[in-house]
């Protein structure tokens, strides 16, 4: 599977997000979930970005009903964004209880799944809707 990225036609999967509060945004994803700034520019009339990175990127898509299924399994029963963030750290408990005490609201506590990952789901800066994972098994 790796070989299979490393030779297709997309380098980069980049999440954009507008982000009203710039500063405390920046402020949770790098200092809190411990994101590395790669680069940041500033722009005419107070124009600035800041691009974190992120890892590697994949792009889940799933059909209503697999959404469903996750929502039940890792919520209860609370609904998805259309878009929703996913991030795999070490170990999801911890780190959604660091992002709660940042600010984070928790919407799902961490759990196991079905499909061998810790996961929780909280509500971030910017009005993103975060998953974390961390996985069970080797891959």
């Amino acid at each position: 599977m790796a070989h299979e990225a490393a030779t297709g036609r997309v380098r980069q999967l980049r999440l954009v997000v507008e982000a009203e509060d710039l500063e405390a945004a920046v402020a949770f994803y790098r200092d809190v979930l411990g994101m590395p700034e790669q680069e940041s520019y500033d722009g005419d009339e107070g124009a600035r970005v800041v691009i974190l990175d992120a890892g590697r990127a994949t792009l889940e898509l799933s059909n209503p009903a697999q959404v469903r299924f996750i929502d039940r399994v890792e919520t209860d029963g609370g609904p998805s964004d259309r878009l929703r963030v996913a991030l795999e750290v070490d170990d999801a408990a911890a780190v959604a209880d660091d992002l709660v005490d940042a600010g984070a609201d928790l919407e799902a506590s961490a759990r196991e799944t079905p499909w061998r990952s810790i996961n929780a789901r909280l509500r971030g800066p910017a009005d993103l809707q975060l998953t974390l994972f961390q996985e069970l098994d080797e891959r």
